[in-house]
Formats: structure tokens, sequence, C-alpha cells
């Protein structure tokens, strides 16, 4: 179950309004770098979460924390997006033909669906869709999974940091950043406690005899002139779970050539895509090499009778 409380997680001031900045900490909320992503993740991986209860605790309590920063966020959003531009002047609309450039930067929607609030969307006015939420049930793919997002995640708050004019938005994005340092720190303490690298690879339950080993640590190179592929740790020495030892190797096409053959009458294909159109093609094949070894008698009957005439 979850509680709410009235007052924010931190403080979150705006001493200079800026509705194009409001447009930046979209991203923030509802990109794939954001903080509804984040708190999905970490809320369904703790749904699914089995083994010891402390990770499931330890999922949940900071998926409380990144509902708490989108809280701020809209909050931020709406204190930008006071004092934002609600009517299409004559002088904007030729100044920009574009209806959002007229809106001085802000997205329309922002005014139009909210009357100048957040929306659960990203900076280009994409909808979250849980499209990055990345929950497996293996909760040492999980903790990687969770250090990306929160690498991720601590970029864009630096980016964010960079771009404001405003130091409350400085503040809050300070907070921000620090929290995402923690998380990152949290999620490879889990990830080492599970076992780290010795406990690779993930999933460390599939039996390694079972796969081919002839290329579990080789480094593949792809180049068209045959050229060797990059060197560097990960092509030779011991493998970081010090179960083989890299190698690389330019590599070959050991497969076959894809061929489907032709598509069956209820794929609704082009007619010559279709079984019953290579099966009239090869019949008058058959019929023509038979003509050829076994002429037909009618035809070389009125061909002589041609010739006598």
């Amino acid at each position: 179950m979850f509680y709410q409380d009235d007052k924010l997680q931190y403080e979150v001031k705006c001493g200079k309004p800026d509705p194009r900045f409001a447009v930046l900490l979209q991203q923030a909320i509802g990109g794939v770098e954001g903080e509804i992503r984040v708190a999905m993740q970490y809320m369904f991986q703790a749904f699914g979460a089995q083994g010891p209860k402390k990770y499931r605790d330890m999922l949940m309590e900071t998926a409380a924390e990144e509902l708490g920063h989108i809280e701020m966020l809209a909050h931020a959003v709406a204190l930008n997006l006071k004092g934002a531009p609600t009517k299409l002047t004559d002088e904007m609309a030729a100044k920009d033909g574009a209806v959002a450039a007229a809106l001085g930067g802000m997205s329309p929607r922002q005014y139009l669906s909210t009357g100048l609030h957040a929306l659960p969307q990203d900076s280009q006015g994409t909808p979250f869709d849980a499209s990055h939420v990345y929950a497996s049930g293996n909760i040492a793919a999980d903790m990687l999974a969770n250090v990306v997002a929160e690498s991720t995640g601590r970029a864009l708050a630096c980016r964010l940091h960079h771009a404001a004019n405003c130091s409350d938005m400085k503040d809050m994005l300070k907070y921000l950043i620090a929290r995402d340092t923690m998380h990152q720190n949290q999620w490879l303490a889990a990830w080492e406690e599970l076992g780290g690298v010795k406990q690779h690879p993930i999933p460390d339950t599939f039996p390694m005899d079972e796969e081919m080993r002839e290329v579990s640590y080789k480094f593949l190179g792809f180049k068209k002139d045959g050229g060797p592929p990059p060197r560097g740790r990960w092509s030779e020495g011991e493998s970081i779970d010090g179960k083989g030892e890299f190698s690389s190797e330019v590599w070959e096409p050991r497969g076959q050539t894809p061929d489907l053959g032709m598509a069956p009458p209820a794929a609704y294909a082009q007619t010559s895509q279709t079984e019953a159109s290579a099966k009239s093609v090869a019949k008058g094949v058959k019929k023509a090499v038979k003509n050829a070894v076994t002429p037909d008698p009618k035809k070389k009957s009125r061909a002589s009778k041609k010739k006598t005439t």
C-alpha cells in the first residue's frame, strides 16, 4: 500500500519562471531517462521479486522516493509556466507560423490540456508508454538495468542543471543529481552482494556446458575488408567472470542463405510469390521440357503438312 504526505520530498521554488525550461523538465518526468520510468521499473521489479525479502523492500522504498521526484518536477513545471502566454498575438504569429513557437516555446498541450501544468510526457510531447520499463524477474539483471537507468537519469539532470537560468531550479536539480549518485551505488552494492561478476553470466542457472563454448568469450570482427577487430581488455586475457579466456576473430559466414520458399495462398501475397503460381510455372517448365524431348505428334503432323504444301 502507499501513504502520502502534503509536503514535497524537497523544497521546490522558482524565482525566474521560464516556459521553455518547463518543456525541458518534461524529459525528466516522462522521458526514457525520467522519473516515471524509474518509479515504474523499481515498482514492477518489486512486484515480481522472489528470494530474500530485503531486495523487494529496497526496491519499494526507492520506487516511493521516485514517485516523490515526479511530484517535485511536476510542481517545478507548473511554477515555470506561471505567466506563460495564453493568447496568439499577430506579432507572434508573424514571427513564427508554428503554434508551439507562438506560445513562447512551451508545449501547446500544457495550456490546452492542463491549464499550464505538467503532463506525463517527454520534452517532445510523446506520452510515457512504459516501453523502457525493465523488470526481468532476475534480480541481478535488474540491478544492472537500474544502474543504467540512474546513469542516464543523472546525465539528464546534469544537462538540465547546466541549462537552468534560475538558482532555485539549480538547487532542486542538485538534490536530484545527488540522489542519482546514491541510487547508482545502491544498485551496484546489491549486485555485488548477489555475487557480482562471479555470478556472471546472467542468468547463472543455465549450465555453461550447454552453450556453444567456442564463442562464449570470443570478440568477433565484421569489417568488410577483413581487417582485425579492435583490441582491448575485451579481446585478450582472462574473462571478467573468470570462467574463460578472451580472444578475437574475424568472422566468416557459417550459415545458409535464407530461403523461405513460396508463400501459401492464405498469406495473400502477390501472385508471383504464391505456391499456386510456383506450381503453375513448374508445370509450364515441365511441359516445355517434355515437348523438347518428345515433340507433340499433332504439332509434328501440322509442320509436315506445311512443308509439303
